[in-house]
């Protein structure tokens, strides 16, 4: 649902890149005319047309879709703005991306039943989740409704939706590198089953499936 940091990502600004753009599908407007007016005076100093890389724009289908080898499935997930969650399979494995997301919503996710929880058919059996956990508990009592997870509704979402392994992700920008540990220190010791498969999102981590 932000998309200021598209316009600091680095292979925009490599010719020799090819660049497709998928977000969430509008009755009213296509992608590249929302994403125009952010590329352009008095937001941004260089026009949308101007990118050397030239990027392509395209509406997420309702249905799977395949880029290369791969599966991939798009779904609107819960966030008070439009926000889209993906799976993307091959060769028997999966990866789930959850952004910005609250499947939540102040309710008990233990208990809730699957076919209600938002983005659950996309994680399901995924060999890697990438989830939204942003907040402690405390900090995710007092904004239900912001569009974002707890650490522990990530792990038991994780857990619902049989997860090989979670990687925790969308750090709060004002927590510090030893509160992520304490939040990653909480969600290994819910997780008491299988503590090593939660790890914190890193710059620069790849993913090996």
């Amino acid at each position: 649902d932000h998309i200021e940091g598209l316009r600091f990502f680095d292979p925009i600004w490599d010719p020799s890149v090819e660049l497709n753009v998928w977000g969430p599908p509008s009755p009213i407007r296509g992608l590249r005319s929302r994403i125009a007016p952010y590329f352009a005076p008095p937001f941004f100093p260089v026009h949308l047309r101007s990118i050397p890389s030239h990027p392509k724009f395209r509406d997420t289908p309702t249905r799977t879709w395949r880029i290369g080898s791969a599966a991939v499935t798009a779904q609107l997930v819960k966030h008070p703005g439009p926000t889209v969650g993906y799976r993307v399979e091959e060769n028997g494995h999966a990866l789930a991306y959850l952004p910005d997301h609250e499947p939540a919503l102040g309710s008990d996710l233990s208990t809730v039943g699957t076919e209600w929880i938002s983005g659950f058919a996309l994680a399901e059996g995924s060999t890697v989740l990438l989830h939204d956990a942003q907040y402690t508990k405390a900090e995710y009592d007092e904004r239900v409704g912001w569009g974002h997870s707890s650490t522990e509704d990530a792990v038991t979402f994780g857990r619902r939706a049989g997860a090989e392994r979670l990687v925790l992700f969308h750090h709060d920008p004002l927590h510090t590198d030893e509160q992520l540990e304490g939040l990653l220190a909480r969600a290994k010791e819910l997780s008491t089953s299988r503590p090593d498969e939660v790890e914190l999102a890193r710059e620069g981590m790849t993913f090996e499936l």
